[in-house]
């Protein structure tokens, strides 16, 4: 039997002057203090790196989450089809 494709969520990001970061398609918040936020998405793990970083709002209805801070990175670790748990993120 062929499994089906899950449809993934429509994902934008938009970065205003590195100080607030907007992202939908967020499915989850995994984890964050203020030098990183990590971010469920159909698309893996979406991490921000930078200082003074916090989740200044998120809506799981809309699947939007906006970050602020000194913004230094963002990028994605692919999850290879399987969730990570908190402690195999942690212990990488």
């Amino acid at each position: 039997m062929q499994e089906e494709k899950k449809l993934k969520k429509p994902q934008s990001l938009t970065l205003e002057n590195r100080k607030t970061l907007i992202i939908t398609g967020v499915s989850d918040v995994a984890d964050f203090d203020a030098a990183h936020v990590s971010a469920e998405t159909d698309y893996g793990l979406l991490t921000v790196k930078g200082s003074g970083l916090k989740i200044g709002r998120m809506s799981v209805e809309s699947g939007e989450l906006t970050v602020d801070g000194l913004i230094d990175a963002v990028f994605y670790e692919d999850d290879g089809g399987g969730k990570k748990g908190f402690f195999a993120r942690l212990l990488k």
